[in-house]
């Protein structure tokens, strides 16, 4: 037997599918980023090449491997200058609120397209869009809840910031540098994961009731 008999060509387009779902999302959620921030006044993601599709320009390799064995992980964040912000803080809390909404809506629609192909007569080529379609949603779903944990320098740090007094927010901001190292070190032994997974699992029944796909195809 030649080892291109031998070679697992289907394990192979499963992971070569589940990294376009993970391009899919990242990209969106950073673009959703630089577009707030265009909309708030602030052109330095546009100047720097951050509106592009191509998923080099938005990838972090750490985060990356994270989103593709953990389910859930971070890009490389867009550059945003708050002096271009009539009100900085607001400016930048809805900068980073675009980014995991925009992931909840492209889940919201895959769902929605998902349900509409369970209508139709089923062939192997539909059941593998739609499993897609799912994955992505999953995915999405993960990127949103991670990146809303209220921990610096994900989004939800910098959405909760509009909300903090500027001594302690500027305090915090000193340490912002080894954040993502102490969420590393959480997830590395186990401590948050359980909790985001539970997470992750309301927001996705959220999502199915919201769009009519089954949640227990989940399950």
């Amino acid at each position: 037997m030649s080892f291109w008999n031998m070679f697992d060509w289907g394990r192979l387009g499963g992971w070569v599918l589940r990294a376009a779902a993970v391009l899919i999302c990242i990209i969106i959620h950073e673009i959703s980023h630089g577009v707030a921030a265009l909309c708030l006044g602030d052109p330095t993601a546009k100047q720097r090449h951050r509106l592009s599709l191509n998923p080099l320009r938005h990838l972090d390799p750490v985060g990356l491997l994270m989103m593709l064995f953990v389910g859930f992980g971070w890009a490389k964040p867009v550059p945003v200058d708050t002096r271009y912000f009539k009100h900085p803080k607001s400016g930048m809390a809805l900068t980073a609120l675009a980014g995991p909404l925009s992931n909840f809506l492209l889940a919201f629609l895959l769902l929605l397209g998902a349900r509409f192909l369970l209508g139709l007569e089923m062939t192997n080529t539909l059941i593998q869009v739609i499993r897609f379609l799912l994955q992505t949603a999953m995915l999405s779903t993960g990127l949103c809840v991670f990146n809303l944990i209220p921990f610096p320098p994900l989004d939800g740090f910098k959405i909760l910031s509009a909300f903090l007094p500027d001594r302690i927010y500027y305090r915090v901001m000193q340490y912002e540098r080894y954040g993502m190292l102490v969420l590393i070190a959480v997830f590395w032994i186990g401590g948050g994961s359980q909790f985001l997974s539970v997470a992750m699992q309301e927001v996705l029944r959220l999502l199915c009731a919201l769009s009519g796909f089954p949640y227990s195809v989940f399950v």
